[in-house]
């Protein structure tokens, strides 16, 4: 029998109430066991971290390493970590995956297609893809905004990037489609869409390297081809891997901060009408901390990608052995009370906001600032072509997709005044 001087019960994890609100369980867990081992669906166990502070403490830690080479894996859990697929694809060799001295070179070679300079260069094209995909329904006055809008903008954007061709980006999309179903799919289809997509890629690389004489390409494969051609030593298989792990981070993560952000603002009607009004006149600096409070508030990775202990080590004053897997909850952490004034509330205009919604330290996410770029975007456009956007369904009536490190809905349909509409005549 439980003494009133207690705890109360632990939370349920991994439920769909979970999924659909995880933030009172995070709660919980950060007052009552901020680091605890816990065993996760698939079967494998694992610490969650959950506070701030142990939190950017974690991720910078050179103890937990990337490398799955460093977990000590019990025969159950075999191939359950990482990214769904990978492993039997042979795809392991990339930056989410690997520690220094491996991680420093292949992130320097990366790194130059997301300067600052890059990705400013990029933003006509992000406006283009937007305002096509909006076009596209425009005029019907509903939409899915997961399925049509939020979903298809960085899966063409990260397909310009990589140099995909325009003929070919469609594949992509599909197979990228079943990559983030998880278990809405057929048993088994998120291992065919990675082998599919990996032998796309090889294919795509081999081509490339072929006529590489022949075209003055621009495009991130075909950096990564001359780079491994003038001795930075990057072998094929790392660079298909490199180009995998890219579109897969450059896609999900974007797709989740437009859907989760979009759905927050109709959320917090009050929000949305001082970022609409900033938007009218112009400005820009709500919506550039609106992205950030967007990304603290409910962002897009729920849980950073995996790490392993490479030796006995202290986190929260928790023991966590040699071998263990480390999921640090980048969701609980962005709202620990002693941190973030107010964390469950979200206010656009909150200056003191040093969230780790793309993470801290060396693994901190290369493209961020085209995520960031394209949830600007994706955002401020469709609030200023469709200002009486309003959710279609009851809220009870959304559903959030089952999976470990990402968050984002799995539909979101709303309705609007069609274009082209007078909005009096409707009102």
């Amino acid at each position: 029998m439980r003494k009133p001087s207690d705890p109360p019960e632990p939370p349920e994890l991994f439920s769909w109430e979970f999924a659909t609100d995880p933030y009172p369980a995070y709660a919980w867990l950060r007052e009552h066991a901020p680091v605890r081992r816990t065993t996760l669906p698939s079967g494998v166990e694992a610490w969650l971290v959950t506070r701030y502070a142990d939190a950017r403490l974690a991720l910078a830690d050179p103890r937990l390493s990337k490398n799955p080479a460093h977990h000590d894996e019990p025969a159950h859990a075999r191939g359950k970590t990482g990214i769904p697929g990978e492993r039997s694809a042979g795809l392991m060799t990339h930056l989410l995956n690997i520690d220094p001295p491996d991680h420093t070179r292949l992130r320097r070679l990366v790194a130059k297609a997301f300067t600052p300079r890059r990705v400013a260069a990029f933003e006509p094209r992000v406006r283009e893809l937007t305002d096509r995909l909006i076009d596209g329904f425009a005029e019907r006055g509903s939409a899915d905004l997961i399925h049509e809008f939020a979903f298809p903008l960085p899966i063409y954007a990260i397909c310009d990037l990589l140099g995909v061709p325009a003929e070919d980006q469609d594949d992509l999309r599909d197979w990228a489609g079943m990559m983030i179903r998880h278990g809405g799919g057929p048993r088994g289809g998120v291992a065919r869409a990675v082998k599919r997509i990996r032998g796309y890629l090889a294919e795509l690389i081999h081509r490339k390297r072929e006529n590489l004489g022949a075209e003055d390409a621009d495009d991130l494969i075909s950096g990564l081809i001359r780079a491994s051609d003038h001795g930075e030593h990057l072998t094929e298989n790392e660079v298909v891997a490199m180009c995998f792990v890219l579109l897969f981070a450059g896609f999900e993560t974007t797709i989740n901060l437009v859907g989760n952000g979009l759905y927050a603002l109709m959320c917090h009607p009050e929000q949305r009408a001082r970022l609409q009004e900033s938007l009218a006149a112009g400005e820009t600096a709500l919506l550039e901390t609106g992205i950030e409070e967007l990304l603290r508030y409910d962002g897009p990775v729920e849980m950073a990608t995996w790490r392993y202990a490479t030796e006995e080590l202290t986190i929260g004053g928790v023991r966590v052995a040699e071998g263990d897997p480390v999921l640090v909850v980048l969701a609980a952490a962005d709202r620990d009370p002693e941190r973030f004034d107010g964390p469950d509330i979200l206010d656009l205009a909150r200056r003191d906001n040093q969230h780790l919604g793309y993470g801290h330290g060396i693994h901190y996410c290369l493209g961020a600032p085209l995520a960031r770029l394209e949830g600007r975007t994706a955002i401020a456009t469709l609030l200023t072509r469709l200002p009486d956007l309003r959710l279609a369904v009851d809220h009870g009536d959304l559903r959030w997709r089952g999976g470990l490190i990402m968050r984002g809905l799995r539909t979101l349909p709303v309705e609007f005044t069609p274009a082209g509409t007078d909005r009096a005549s409707r009102m």
